[in-house]
């Protein structure tokens, strides 16, 4: 119950719809045990009174109700299904609305195929017991009232032999309940995998071809779809089993009830129309019985995918604003580190007791051997992670205290992989801005050296970008997301790498747009090219978590340490690479 009840949010705004579902619904079940009763009228009259006059005013009645039936039963199916869709909608809305303030900790321990899962396929198995099962409820309720009050008025014999069936029906739903809710939750897990790998083949679908590794990925799929397909029919086996045995009791009742009913009528006890009506009501009576059955099995499905969506909701927020957090809009950009430690998980260290401080307007560089921190710090500047010990300043406050909105709205990113979004370029640009004007997105890609490539696209900056901007070069990304990161007008930047991918043509286009980025910024950045490096005021040699080494490119070359070292290596590989072009 605790589970359903988180539902409650979500289901009362559309309580006033719901409510009057289930008043249709009702009426159409309350129609139906009319019908049937006066189908049984009917029979007598023509069958025995023989009464025109009295049968032509019933038919009238019967052809009403039929109209009544038939509006109530639009009613309610449109009423359900909007609230249906509308509650899963606002529920979906907020998992992924939980899920994008999840941590970079969470995401780094999921699959994306496997979220993906959870936040369509699970929402959707818990949808039609959420909002349309409750209306089927109703109506089944209304029906069994209904329908046994009438046999009980009718004859209460006959009406015995349906109601001993409820006992073993309950029984056997239990039962089977419990197989089908295990075999609902390892279906979920088993979807998921098939999605997460969908996704996987599709996203490094360059990688699959070029290392002609199709026919592996053929055989993966295949063995993941033919796991899923086994035991969804398992599922299915047990749940044949399930609904046919509660129909072959029902049918039994039935059979019962005709051999019964039929012996009193042959005695004289009971007219021909009452025992077509209480046949009828037999037969409708199995509908709701076996509904009874099949929904508890169903709520034993669902609480599976629950689980795995709660789970979501469940995990809790790493990084968030603090209680007492205040936003610091606009900022200076000076930035401090003291004494920052930090580990992933229950690793080592990456970083040990890391004191800097960058001035507003400075540019400082990162630059070690891998694994030397450098990613980490910047992580822990932009606040995807927080220190295990230390504190990260800016401006003089600490980073945690100052809403995230407010710190993410100061900084702008520009990482080595770019990730361009499905859509526009014209609509790439502008997420670093939504409410900025075509104006200054044109003057933010001119800045950017980026226009100009834009202009020759056939549809220029409405030329639709395919996933992660595949369709252009790695230089025009880049500068595609310079001129994002112009355009948010950041104070402080973050460069990871930015142009360690290109080629020298591109790599000098990016580089003169991000002297333009950089103008009047406090600028944090990585880089493996030391033409980059050289431009910045102080550079920060970092190894094994520790600052070893400070200062600018000469003075750190004349002091022949790591530093000296990378940049030899770097000249070296840089010879070589010439030498074999």
């Amino acid at each position: 119950m605790s589970q359903w009840s988180r539902f409650l949010p979500f289901i009362r705004p559309q309580m006033v719809i719901m409510a009057c579902a289930g008043v249709a619904v009702m009426g159409v079940a309350a129609c139906n045990l009319v019908l049937i009763r006066l189908a049984g009228s009917l029979w007598d009259l023509i069958t025995v009174q023989k009464d025109l006059q009295q049968l032509t005013t019933m038919v009238w009645m019967f052809i009403g109700l039929v109209v009544g039936q038939g509006v109530l039963s639009m009613g309610h199916s449109y009423m359900t299904a909007l609230a249906s869709q509308r509650v899963m909608a606002d529920f979906r809305t907020h998992v992924f609305s939980h899920l994008h303030r999840l941590s970079l900790k969470f995401f780094a321990k999921r699959r994306t195929g496997e979220l993906i899962s959870r936040l369509m396929n699970d929402v959707g198995v818990i949808q039609n017991l959420l909002t349309e099962t409750p209306m089927d409820v109703l109506k089944h309720v209304v029906t069994i009232i209904g329908g046994v009050g009438f046999l009980l008025a009718m004859n209460w014999r006959l009406c015995v032999l349906i109601l001993i069936l409820l006992p073993l029906l309950a029984i056997i739903a239990r039962l089977f309940g419990k197989r089908l809710k295990a075999f609902s939750t390892k279906i979920q897990d088993q979807t998921a995998k098939v999605t997460i790998l969908i996704e996987e083949v599709v996203s490094g679908i360059r990688e699959v071809k070029s290392f002609v590794q199709g026919k592996r990925e053929e055989a993966r799929f295949r063995t993941a779809v033919e796991g899923l397909l086994s035991t969804t029919m398992q599922r299915a086996a047990v749940l044949a089993v399930f609904v046919s045995f509660i129909t072959f009791c029902t049918f039994v009742m039935a059979s019962a009830v005709l051999w019964y009913g039929g012996k009193q009528v042959i005695e004289g006890q009971l007219s021909p129309g009452d025992l077509f009506a209480f046949v009828l009501f037999a037969g409708i009576l199995i509908g709701p019985f076996g509904s009874v059955a099949r929904i508890y099995s169903q709520i034993k499905e669902v609480q599976g995918a629950m689980a795995r969506v709660f789970e979501l909701l469940d995990t809790p927020l790493d990084i968030q604003d603090s209680p007492n957090s205040r936003p610091l809009v606009p900022i200076r950009g000076d930035v401090q580190f003291e004494e920052v430690q930090f580990a992933y998980e229950e690793r080592p260290p990456v970083l040990d007791t890391v004191s800097f401080s960058i001035k507003a307007g400075e540019c400082v560089a990162l630059v070690g051997p891998t694994g030397a921190g450098k990613t980490t710090i910047i992580n822990l500047l932009h606040r995807f992670y927080d220190p295990t010990k230390g504190r990260v300043l800016i401006d003089g406050h600490d980073a945690r205290s100052i809403q995230l909105d407010s710190l993410y709205g100061q900084l702008a990113l520009v990482p080595q992989e770019t990730f361009l979004f499905g859509g526009t370029i014209m609509d790439n640009i502008r997420y670093g801005r939504w409410d900025a004007g075509e104006a200054d997105i044109l003057e933010a890609s001119r800045r950017a050296n980026a226009h100009d490539f834009i202009q020759v696209l056939p549809e220029g900056y409405e030329t639709l970008l395919g996933e992660k901007g595949v369709n252009l070069s790695g230089g025009q990304r880049q500068r595609v997301a310079i001129a994002r990161a112009l355009l948010k007008d950041p104070r402080i930047l973050i460069l990871d790498e930015a142009t360690s991918a290109l080629d020298s043509q591109a790599e000098s286009l990016v580089q003169g747009a991000l002297v333009e980025l950089m103008k009047g910024r406090t600028t944090l950045m990585i880089a493996h090219r030391f033409s980059s490096i050289q431009r910045a005021d102080r550079i920060l040699v970092l190894h094994r978590g520790t600052i070893i080494e400070e200062g600018r490119h000469g003075a750190l070359l004349e002091k022949r340490g790591l530093y000296h070292q990378l940049y030899t290596l770097r000249e070296v590989e840089g010879i070589a690479v010439v030498g074999k072009s």
